[in-house]
């Protein structure tokens, strides 16, 4: 079993930067892909970014390339995602998530993961 909490959240303004955290426990955690997902209200979640267990490749929305980044420190069993420029859409609460599988192809499917975290808002103000 997989626990992930995520931290960072809050609100910023246009153009501001916020960094979240996802903690994560658990037996072999270092062995799981992580992904950021993303809720506004009204809307269906949706990806944002995604991470393979080692940290050597990384995968992102089109709406988020170039403002977003994802990192992971596996000696502390944390994943971050670091947002640059953000915008009034950015808004949602955003969500961490855990997979055993890296398969490209799915990697922007909620399906596709198997543990999630409980949220951590982000507001952005315009």
């Amino acid at each position: 079993q997989v626990q992930l909490i995520e931290s960072g959240g809050g609100l910023v303004q246009t153009g501001g930067s916020l960094r979240l955290s996802c903690a994560a426990s658990g037996p072999t955690v270092s062995k799981y892909a992580m992904g950021w997902f993303r809720q506004a209200p009204g809307k269906e979640r949706e990806f944002v970014a995604a991470i393979s267990a080692t940290g050597s490749e990384t995968f992102f929305a089109d709406s988020v390339k170039g403002r977003f980044t994802i990192s992971r420190d596996n000696a502390k069993n944390t994943v971050y995602l670091q947002m640059n420029s953000l915008k009034p859409e950015d808004t949602a609460v955003y969500y961490c998530a855990a997979t055993k599988a890296w398969v490209v192809g799915d990697l922007a499917q909620r399906r596709a993961y198997d543990y999630w975290g409980q949220g951590t808002q982000v507001t952005v103000s315009s």
